[in-house]
This record gives structure tokens, sequence and C-alpha cells, in this order.
């Protein structure tokens, strides 16, 4: 159920983000401590490694480090629950949002032509396999240097990013970045540094000397976590600005936002102290991506294609709209994503398609990060149709006739028959026409599907195989859902009625699809 399914979401992003905000905060103040505390004004009992004296809500803290302890307090506070309610809530939001949803926003078939399956079985072992790679790293000599350990992961997650983004589509290969770094980061928690801090505990128990080793491991998987803690959160956000993941150099977005990220949280760390060299990373990445994803204004080269193509009517460009766009940016959103329209941006009227018209061509035409995982089918046809009408000046007052293929005289054109088969055309039919709703494997799950108030037919199932006619599928196809008292949704093919052979094919193809 979609409203089911959208309050899990709410209540799952809820958590998570609460969670994140806890354990993040942790890791901004032991760094913090860390970094300033101070050698100990007065004997003390123990290793003591440094002290610390606070003011906060009215009240003085003071904080001593200790490497060790000769016993243990009656209460000793862990900080792990916040990494574990982190991760479980962020991997719930993955299955709910790119396993549930279909195929919508997991694959984009212009950059990989995956499967549903396919798709989701990397997903699912990309972040163990991550984890594996990096906790192998820290078996290796570069354990024993910082700087370059980091230098190497930071070369893998850049290569990871060039790879996620020639699978699947932007916005989901920025998620799953974050959410291999995220994994990474409470992985560390759960296998290393609790192990570690437990087996502390345990000597001290037994009151035999610690082992500070183990805290040193410890550290440096917790220094670690700490650095990624901006880029993660930089992924997690990506989704609301589609100008870094839609850039046709994603990859190198991220890298410079994850260097934009990790600099950063060092000049927090360090402040007046920061290495000028890290000054200038931070603002050379930060001018780099800038340069990378503004995209303010089409530029000349985005509109030359279209200056010379045949005018385009405002009528057509409202067909468009009205088939492509409306379900989500309207008054009245139709689609289940939405309760209202996304930035506030509407297509209702012609004041609002002309206060939208350069932002409409840079994300559908330009980047063509819109619509939303092409979830409604929006075809190159169309994309040129909208290119050229603004590159025509964006009128709204432009006249004639609907042009869009598919409209007015029918459904897109069947290319000529030749010397292919009515098997063959009904095949690049259904390509061309039926996959966007009904899904490669006629399974409902297309990538249009999420946004329709009716679910496309399952055509895998047996029963409903079972209870209809051949002769039924043939009116169906030809004459649309609305002419036998289904959903007006399921658009007829008037220019087949000619081709009575490639209907028959298609119905064979459809019966084809059944399981068994």
């Amino acid at each position: 159920m979609p409203v089911i399914q959208e309050w899990l979401s709410l209540l799952v992003r809820w958590v998570h983000v609460i969670a994140a905000i806890m354990w993040i905060g942790d890791s901004f103040l032991f760094m913090w401590l860390d970094s300033h505390i101070s050698p100990a004004t007065k004997k003390r009992e123990g290793e003591v490694a440094g002290e610390l004296w606070m003011t906060h809500s009215g009240a003085f803290y003071e904080v001593v480090k200790r490497k060790s302890l000769g016993e243990l307090p009656e209460k000793l506070y862990w900080f792990k629950w916040e990494s574990y309610t982190t991760f479980i809530t962020g991997f719930l939001l993955l299955a709910i949002v790119y396993y549930l949803g279909g195929s919508a926003f997991l694959i984009d078939k212009t950059v990989a032509d995956l499967t549903y399956g396919q798709a989701v079985a990397i997903s699912l072992g990309l972040l163990p396999v991550s984890f594996l790679v990096y906790d192998t790293l820290w078996r290796t000599p570069l354990a024993k240097d910082q700087r370059v350990f980091a230098a190497v992961w930071f070369g893998l997650l850049v290569a990871l990013a060039y790879g996620l983004t020639h699978l699947f589509s932007g916005r989901a290969a920025f998620l799953h970045l974050g959410a291999v770094m995220g994994t990474v980061m409470t992985f560390n928690v759960f296998f290393r540094i609790i192990p570690s801090q437990r087996h502390m505990i345990a000597s001290t128990k037994a009151g035999t000397p610690v082992d500070t080793r183990y805290g040193i491991r410890a550290k440096g998987r917790s220094v670690h976590n700490h650095y990624m803690t901006l880029p993660v959160l930089f992924t997690m956000l990506s989704n609301h600005f589609p100008s870094t993941y839609s850039s046709p150099h994603a990859w190198a977005v991220f890298a410079l936002l994850a260097i934009v990220g990790v600099s950063l949280k060092y000049l927090m760390n360090f402040r007046l102290q920061s290495n000028p060299a890290i000054i200038g990373l931070f603002f050379a990445a930060l001018a780099g991506v800038m340069a990378l994803t503004t995209a303010d204004r089409p530029t000349n080269e985005q509109l030359a294609k279209f200056r010379d193509a045949p005018k385009v009517s405002y009528a057509t460009v409202t067909s468009i709209l009205q088939t492509r766009c409306t379900q989500c940016h309207s008054k009245t959103p139709t689609s289940d994503l939405f309760a209202a329209a996304p930035n506030g941006v509407l297509f209702d009227t012609p004041e609002h398609v002309a206060g939208h018209a350069e932002r409409m061509f840079m994300r559908s035409v330009a980047s063509q990060t819109m619509p939303l995982g092409n979830l409604t089918g929006m075809t190159v046809a169309e994309r040129e149709l909208l290119g050229a009408w603004y590159a025509q000046g964006a009128d709204v007052t432009a006249s004639g006739p609907v042009t869009v293929p598919g409209v007015g005289k029918g459904e897109p054109v069947v290319p000529d028959a030749g010397n292919r088969t009515p098997e063959e055309l009904a095949n690049e039919h259904f390509a061309a026409v039926c996959l966007a709703c009904h899904g490669e494997g006629g399974a409902g799950d297309g990538a249009a599907a999420i946004a329709l108030p009716v679910k496309p037919r399952n055509f895998t199932e047996p029963a409903w195989q079972a209870s209809v006619t051949d002769a039924h599928l043939y009116e169906i196809i030809l004459k649309g859902g609305l002419a036998v008292g289904k959903s007006p949704l399921m658009p007829g093919n008037p220019s087949l009625a000619d081709k009575p052979e490639v209907i028959d094919a298609l119905v064979k193809k459809v019966r084809g699809l059944e399981k068994k």
C-alpha cells in the first residue's frame, strides 16, 4: 500500500536522522576533546593522558582522559547504539526506497542495461565487500601511516564512484557511496572498536595489565570514521541536488566534495593551527565542484542543436507536460510519491510554464534528470521538442497543432515493416510503447509505473492470464483500457489498426510472459 509505505519511510527516516545526529555529534565531541586535552595540572592515580575543563548550561565539567584503569567504575557508558541504529535504519531506507520502489530510482537504462534483480544483487553485495576491502587494508603496511592509508582509501572510493555512476542512476550511485562509507563506519564500531574496548575491560576486571595497543587500533578506526562523517552527510543529501549526481563527471564531483568534507572537518578540528595547504585544498576542491556543477543558464552549445528545428507549438509543450510532468508538478499531484509539487514547481498554467521554462530545459533536456528516474517515460523525441521550444524563445503563445509523436493521430509510429516479421515489429513496439509501464518482464514494474495512480497489469500472473481471452487482449491493445471498461491510462494503439498481424504477435508476446 502506497500510504503505508510512505508512512513507513517517514518514520524510519526520522529515526535515521535522529540516530545519525547523535552518532556524528558523539564523534565531533570526542575528537574535539582529544584535540584540546591538556597535560594534567595535578598528580592523579593511573595512566592519565590529560585533562580538560568545560562550562555548559550553568555548570562546570572536568574531563580526565585515562589510557587504562586500575579498576572499573560502577557505571561505564558506551557509545555504540547510535551507530547501530543509524546503520539499521539506513539499510531499511535503502530497501524501502530503492528495493520496494521497483527499479525506478535504482536503474537508469541509459547508463547500464541492468535488470531489477541484478541491480539489487549488486547493491546488497557492495556493502559487505567494501568493508572487507577496507579491513584488509588495515592488515597491510599501509596501516602504519594514516595519511597514506587515507589516500589509498580515498582512491578506492573514487574508483568505486566511477564504477557506480556507470551502473546505477546518478542518484542511486551517490546514495550507495554514502551507504558504503556508512557501512564501513558502523562495521568499524561493531567488529573492531567495541571488541577492542571489551578486551581492555576484561583485562581490567582480571587485574592484568591492559594492552594499550587495542586502544590505539580502535582510535585509528575512530579517526577514520570521524573524517568520513561529512562526505557521508553530503551523499545522504545529494538526492535533493540533481546538479551534483547528474553531472557528466559525477564521479569527479563526488571526489571533490569528499575532499571538501574531509578538509572542512580538519579545519573544524584544528582551526587556527590548520595547515595552510589544507586550507588551499579546501577552496580548490570547492571551486572545482562549482565549476563542474554550475548550470545556471543554458550554454550556446546546448541550444545550437535546436535552432534549426521546426517550429514547436505551445500546445505541443503542454501535451508533453501533462503526459510526463504534471503527475508531480501540479497543485493536485496524482503521483503517489508527492503530496505537493516538488520544490513548488508547477506546470498548470502558461504563467507557470514560462516562469520555469529555463529550469525545465536544464533538467529535462540538458541534464535529463527529470522526470525523476524518468518515471513517466519521457521519450528522446519529447525532450527534443521541449528543447526546440525553449531555444525558439519559450513562447507560451506559439500557435499550431500538437506535434508530439503519438498524440492526435495515435501513439509513437511503428516503423515500416520492411523485411521484418510481425514478431520483430511487435518486439519493437513493446520496447517503445509498453516497456515504460509494464516493465521488461511484463510484471508491471516499469520505470513509469511508480508514478501511476493505477498500477499497470502484471502479465506474469497465471490467474490473470487464464481470465482473459486473446480477443480481449487484442481489443485492449488496439482500443485502450477505457474501451473495455479498464483504466484510461492504458492508451490505445490506432496506428496498428491496419497491422492485425502485429497485434496478434503482441498478444502472443503477452501470453509468453506468464510465469510457468
